[in-house]
């Protein structure tokens, strides 16, 4: 929390990045109308709260009423206060769908009653970045000055996830304020029902970006880092779609490692068994992997050097997945980063990056624009389901603690389809709504 702290006053000191549009500090809300969202308080402290509707603050805005959103596992990092610039009463959630409400009048591609799947980030379709479709690069949302002056650059903001991002509110909440709504919008057609076309916002083209940067062929041998949604959802494009000979996956929940393996045919390795995750890897794949994709992240330090080291701030990420991939990749392959890294890791192995020739691929926050509408139509004609990873229904009154469930790993939590007041009819074959704690 302290570095959080320290952040905010940096932002205070150095000033905002001048940029065009309003963030939730700014716009504009209704003076008559409320609703119910899920706010960020301080570590492992959310609240339910009544806030302000959101309205049409810059000409380019949608207004929706959500009809579904969902818990996301980067949500958690939040959770933990591990972003810097949170603030108390940021709204969080970055994937969200809905109706329509209302358009500004620079709107053209939308009107009221279009149902629709938002971008978890914020891009205007008009810069350079956007036109070479690399917009999570776009820097017209985002007015960190913290980013900037820490990687030197800023990317596109993103909703609900801290003033790091461009402090947006965010979709966990019965309306969302989407910006640039022309780009950060995807109509959705009536055969493909809402517990599908949810994780269009995020999870499903971010884990085919993962796959496609990470420059996987059809014959590969992969391995694949963490199982969580991200996770499973490469495995299953690295099966159904690219077409890879062998996949690898490493993680350490029975129920996931299960799911890729019966659903998947992955050959899985359980980490707190194997603890060696390299030289199992060689066991199954004496040659080791074509390419390896990190779908874990910064979080889950396992030794206790790691643990140490990241609980006194003298490291903000653990390299210990990435290490793992540079010793089993093969000479000349490429280990890809999917998953959440914020700042600093210690004891990386450079010396294996550069000697085997390891290509060492940071994917970005996926632009997810580039890929959705392959995606849909991979969704559409049955060789992606995303419903393979959806566990779980609740109602967005129990948003709190769906996150405390979900980051304790109970009930066998994978990803969850949160409903608020204008969700339909569950989609037959998904799981029907239910209380967090029955769950």
């Amino acid at each position: 929390m302290a570095t959080n702290a320290a952040a905010n006053l940096a932002q205070k000191n150095m000033g905002e990045i001048p940029v065009s549009v309003a963030n939730q500090d700014k716009q504009r809300g209704s003076d008559s109308t409320d609703m119910l969202a899920c706010c960020y308080v301080s570590k492992e402290k959310l609240e339910m709260r009544r806030v302000p509707k959101p309205e049409l603050t810059d000409g380019e805005d949608a207004i929706l009423r959500v009809t579904g959103t969902t818990v996301c596992g980067s949500d958690l990092h939040l959770y933990h206060g591990e972003i810097m610039q949170l603030k108390e009463g940021d709204i969080l959630g970055h994937e969200c769908m809905g109706v329509i409400e209302k358009v500004g009048p620079k709107v053209t591609k939308f009107q009221p009653g279009d149902r629709v799947v938002a971008a978890f980030n914020i891009a205007c379709g008009q810069c350079h970045f956007c036109k070479e479709k690399l917009f999570t690069a776009c820097e017209a949302a985002n007015n960190s000055s913290v980013m900037e002056k820490l990687y030197g650059h800023r990317i596109a903001g993103v909703l609900g996830y801290s003033h790091f991002l461009g402090g947006f509110a965010g979709a966990q909440a019965e309306y969302a304020r989407i910006l640039f709504a022309d780009t950060n919008l995807i109509k959705i057609p009536e055969s493909v029902p809402d517990e599908k076309a949810l994780f269009l916002s995020d999870i499903v083209p971010t884990s085919y970006h993962a796959v496609w940067r990470a420059g996987v062929q059809e014959g590969d041998v992969v391995g694949v880092w963490g199982l969580g949604p991200i996770g499973l959802c490469a495995v299953q494009w690295l099966r159904n779609v690219f077409k890879a000979k062998r996949i690898i996956a490493i993680d350490n929940v029975p129920a996931r490692l299960e799911l890729a393996s019966k659903r998947w045919g992955a050959e899985v390795i359980n980490f707190e068994t194997d603890k060696d995750v390299a030289a199992k890897i060689f066991d199954l794949c004496p040659d080791g992997l074509d390419r390896a994709i990190d779908c874990a992240g910064f979080r889950y330090a396992k030794n206790l050097l790691h643990k140490f080291e990241r609980a006194v701030g003298l490291e903000t990420d653990t390299s210990e997945v990435i290490n793992e991939m540079i010793r089993a990749t093969k000479k000349f392959g490429t280990a890809a980063l999917i998953a959440d890294y914020a700042a600093y890791a210690n004891h990386v192995l450079v010396g294996g990056i550069m000697e085997k020739g390891i290509s060492l691929v940071g994917c970005g926050q996926a632009p997810i624009q580039r890929h959705w509408e392959l995606c849909l139509k991979h969704i559409i004609d049955g060789s992606f389901d995303p419903t393979a990873v959806l566990t779980h229904r609740f109602p967005l009154e129990q948003t709190v603690q769906a996150y405390r469930r979900f980051d304790q790993k109970e009930a066998a939590i994978m990803k969850t389809f949160i409903e608020t007041k204008f969700s339909g009819p569950v989609y037959p074959g998904t799981p029907m709504t239910m209380n967090v704690d029955d769950a």
